[in-house]
């Protein structure tokens, strides 16, 4: 893969405010990491579908698996057809369908592998935007910077100590990497 080792990104893990989502009384790492344990079941069911779009995009399975957990906590904040986010995301992985948002035009069915390929290829062009646009940043820092990005746009991304501070909980990046390390080290991914 061509792009940095999810076990090599550093990480504060989930925010407080995240880590409510759960009725958890601690964030950070441990926090992320409790989240992702609970969703594993639910990703488990997507192992295959994330293993092939994770083979062809070049990305590690784990990071689609955080990005599924932390986005539709793998389908279940979705609503019957697949929708979150006050209709403005679709999806597992929550493509954003706003027009004032990233303006896509959501594939395939909300579980499939055609939307789960949609989304890492978004994914992928945000990671070589974050490149492009900070050239001298580690495999690492781009990375996150991507995944920061995917969440928000490469136009919010101004600087690396503060990937978070336009993401959703302000900690996305942070809360997605968490996950993938967990879901990496004790999911099978």
């Amino acid at each position: 893969m061509g792009y940095a080792d999810i076990m090599d990104v550093e990480t504060s893990g989930a925010s407080a405010q995240t880590a409510r989502q759960d009725n958890l009384h601690y964030a950070g790492v441990e926090a992320s990491h409790t989240m992702a344990k609970t969703d594993l079941e639910r990703v488990r069911r997507y192992k295959s579908i994330i293993n092939s779009v994770a083979g062809r995009r070049g990305i590690d399975p784990a990071l689609i698996a955080g990005i599924m957990s932390r986005e539709s906590r793998a389908g279940n904040a979705l609503d019957s057809q697949g929708w979150g986010d006050h209709g403005n995301g679709f999806g597992l992985m929550q493509v954003d369908v706003n027009p004032r948002g990233g303006g896509h035009t959501a594939r395939g069915a909300w579980n499939s592998e055609e939307h789960v390929d949609q989304a890492t290829g978004i994914l992928v062009d945000f990671i070589g935007k974050i490149s492009r646009k900070f050239p001298n940043w580690s495999k690492e820092q781009k990375l996150k910077g991507g995944i920061a990005a995917y969440n928000m746009g490469d136009g919010n991304v101004h600087d690396y100590h503060n990937v978070d501070a336009r993401t959703t909980g302000r900690d996305y990046s942070n809360d997605v990497v968490a996950r993938a390390q967990w879901y990496k080290k004790n999911g099978g991914f």
